[in-house]
């Protein structure tokens, strides 16, 4: 038997230090916080190549207008995404798996869109585990602060703005039965009927108390997995218990620890077949001596195939 820990990938690095899609500032130091951290040596040490392709141009707020209120910044959260999505479908022609590093998880809309319209191209299908203590899923319609982060998977289904729906000229980029959404508690109840029509799989952290990590995730790899090429995967570290990760934006109370993040992202690593991933949402702002960034890096080092023996 094949043993996939010693399976060694090409990793491209990219940074979003986008933190206009979110309620608070600071995010936009997620990416430097992560490189700090020792992230590309870290990945280096595990056996892989990896190459930081630097971070995508983003403007910032303080020389952007708010527009919509209901759509708070979307000008330039587009062309960021944009671009985004360029730099992430570059780094999969070179060969290489996309790490994305946020900013706030309006990025999710370009990285995904780069992700999975490669792999349309060769008329493939991705899927998509999001982890997130919020639902992410609000529209235009139904958001009650007007920010973007919040509307980011909804987008990726095919819901909500046109001009974000319709990045990269197709929608949605994930079917819905493929998509898993793991470690909700905080929902607004709007969203909470979006996602109960959207055929999404929903874990709540009750669902997680009550069967635990391993059989969420065994589960959740076959859903995202069924008929697709891989499984784009998006981490949102409020997913955290605040605990364990302070330097996050929105905390919520109640989250996962930090061996079951570290469990997750192993199964996920010996289980599943991952094509790009996200980590989001590092606040370096509200952290305590970069614990936070820190608590990236080596989540992403155990979905690239860190073990303890």
């Amino acid at each position: 038997m094949t043993n996939v820990h010693r399976r060694k990938r090409s990793i491209g690095i990219v940074g979003c230090p986008l933190d206009l899609g979110a309620g608070r500032r600071g995010v936009d130091m997620g990416p430097s916080a992560m490189r700090i951290a020792g992230l590309e040596k870290h990945l280096e040490g595990l056996g892989h190549k990896v190459v930081d392709y630097g971070d995508v141009d983003v403007m910032i707020a303080e020389t952007q207008k708010i527009g919509s209120a209901r759509l708070r910044y979307k000008a330039p959260i587009l062309q960021a995404n944009r671009d985004l999505m360029k730099r992430v479908d570059t780094v999969l022609t070179d060969g290489r798996l996309p790490l994305v590093l946020g900013g706030d998880h309006s990025i999710a809309i370009g990285s995904i869109a780069g992700s999975s319209n490669f792999h349309a191209r060769r008329g493939e299908s991705l899927g998509l585990i999001w982890f997130d203590a919020h639902g992410d899923c609000n529209t235009p319609q139904t958001t009650p602060s007007g920010n973007i982060h919040g509307m980011s998977l909804a987008v990726t289904l095919g819901l909500g703005d046109r001009d974000l729906v319709r990045l990269g000229g197709r929608a949605p980029k994930i079917r819905a039965r493929n998509c898993v959404l793991i470690g909700i508690r905080d929902i607004d109840p709007h969203e909470r009927e979006i996602l109960k029509r959207s055929g999404v799989t929903c874990y709540t952290m009750r669902d997680l108390d009550e069967r635990g990590m391993r059989d969420v995730l065994d589960e959740g790899i076959r859903t995202a997995s069924d008929g697709t090429a891989g499984i784009h995967l998006s981490f949102d570290l409020d997913v955290i218990d605040p605990e364990e990760a302070p330097g996050t934006g929105t905390p919520v109370w109640g989250g996962i620890s930090y061996r079951e993040a570290h469990l997750a992202m192993e199964m996920i690593h010996d289980r599943a077949h991952i094509v790009a991933m996200d980590l989001v949402e590092v606040d370096p702002v509200l952290d305590s001596q970069n614990v936070t960034g820190v608590f990236a890096v080596e989540l992403a080092q155990s979905a690239m195939g860190k073990t303890i023996l």
